[in-house]
């Protein structure tokens, strides 16, 4: 299969938000902003066992959100702040219709969504 026919998808995301970028038709065409998804965060509860579930619920909704808007991934790059990009991949290699997806990842900062769609267009060009 060559490159021009993979699935390929690009996520930009921190904690709370994700912009997703794949092509227009899912193997081919121009890199387009496939959707953005938010992670509000935990409410503040006194508990902070109830606080830490509901965050671990939360990233969990968060991941499967941003996984729902790739269908069969044969190719992904995970770019962002902080830690959530590895927390993502994991999440990918441990859901069975996304653990062949290769993947990789990279750190940046925030950037429009033209620019990050430019900028996966770049790496998988």
């Amino acid at each position: 299969m060559s490159d021009k026919n993979k699935k390929q998808f690009g996520v930009w995301m921190d904690s709370h938000n994700a912009i997703i970028v794949g092509k227009e038709n899912v193997n081919e065409g121009e890199f387009i902003i496939l959707g953005h998804v938010s992670n509000a965060g935990p409410d503040h509860h006194s508990n902070e066992k109830t606080t830490n579930n509901q965050e671990i619920g939360l990233t969990h909704k968060f991941f499967k959100e941003i996984a729902s808007k790739m269908p069969n991934i044969d190719e992904i790059h995970i770019t962002g702040t902080g830690q959530s990009q590895e927390q993502f991949m994991k999440f990918l290699a441990e859901t069975p219709q996304y653990k062949n997806a290769v993947s990789s990842e990279s750190t940046s900062n925030k950037m429009s969504d033209e620019n990050f769609a430019v900028f996966i267009a770049k790496h998988f060009n």
